[in-house]
């Protein structure tokens, strides 16, 4: 039983770990960018999408590879243990977002506009200097349902499902999309690879976490709003994450938006009323409601596995 149960007490400890002490100071991400940064400015020629693949290759491969070696090779369950636990506290990223955050509400809900898109433009990439608060308001629910997905639900997924390697892949890579995805001259051709393939990564988590704010808030009105507005968004995970979490809250977010001065038509997802200041704590709640249900539902996935294991 303990062995069965031993994935989900891993979840937890890295779960408590990141609310605990957040992300590390010195983080490892900051360097694992910094050494994609120099790679991309040394191959990317905005030409070739085989540079691009090449890239990531070389600056995921390493430590995937490293990770993999110690998943498949250490015998003790204990150190193994250790290494889950590492990794996961590494790849998930929530606490993080909740305290950049938290430093958008607090500002709006004292009218200071100016000191709100400074945090915002923190987390973003798009254009913050003119927004209005509808459109902080929007685009703060918006990363927080993103990266719910991306920096919890996603990485829990391939744990649970190929160990602490392939968590660490999608974490990886995911932030090679959020460096390199972008569909402009300069990264259209380089970053095609990272960005198809951390869309084939986050293909079952995303839909799972659709399926978890559904079942977290207003679930019909989360389902139809997947159901309608899926195809409408560039991405086809982001997209349906956001627009099943929007519905949950009964509220719209998205819509037009500028990046690096061009103003793309973005659509509108959810339903119900217009996001307000104080939604974005209510979104917050959604996605750590969706958390325990990831977390019930795997554990009884786990022991229901486990059972049929010992009747055959």
């Amino acid at each position: 039983m303990f062995y069965t149960v031993l994935p989900i007490l891993t979840c937890l400890i890295a779960l408590i770990l990141d609310r605990l002490f957040g992300e590390p100071k010195y983080h490892p991400l900051v360097l694992f960018g910094n050494i994609a940064g120099w790679l991309e400015c040394r191959l990317n020629n905005r030409r070739s999408r085989v540079n691009g693949a090449i890239s990531v290759l070389v600056v995921v491969g390493f430590p995937v590879a490293i990770v993999l070696y110690f998943q498949l090779f250490i015998s003790n369950i204990w150190l193994q243990s250790l290494l889950d636990i590492a990794v996961l506290y590494f790849v998930i990223g929530w606490q993080s977002m909740k305290q950049h955050t938290s430093a958008i509400s607090t500002p709006l809900l004292n009218n200071d506009l100016a000191n709100a898109r400074f945090h915002l433009s923190m987390i973003v990439s798009r254009d913050t200097s003119q927004m209005n608060e509808p459109q902080i308001v929007g685009s703060t629910i918006e990363s927080i349902l993103e990266n719910g997905h991306d920096c919890v639900f996603a990485s829990l997924f391939w744990f649970l499902v190929l160990g602490p390697a392939a968590a660490l892949l999608h974490r990886l890579m995911n932030t090679l999309d959020a460096m390199w995805g972008y569909k402009n001259e300069r990264y259209y051709q380089f970053g095609y690879f990272a960005a198809r393939f951390d869309d084939v990564l986050g293909y079952l988590p995303a839909r799972l976490t659709g399926l978890s704010y559904a079942l977290s808030g207003c679930c019909k009105a989360a389902l139809a709003s997947w159901h309608q507005q899926i195809g409408q968004h560039k991405s086809p995970n982001a997209g349906l994450v956001m627009a099943s979490g929007a519905g949950a809250l009964n509220i719209v977010i998205g819509g037009p938006t500028s990046y690096e001065g061009v103003l793309l038509d973005k659509p509108y997802l959810g339903s119900g009323t217009p996001a307000q200041a104080k939604d974005i704590q209510r979104s917050i709640i959604l996605v750590e409601k969706a958390l325990l249900v990831w977390l019930i539902s795997s554990a009884l996935c786990l022991l229901l596995y486990a059972s049929f294991e010992v009747a055959i």
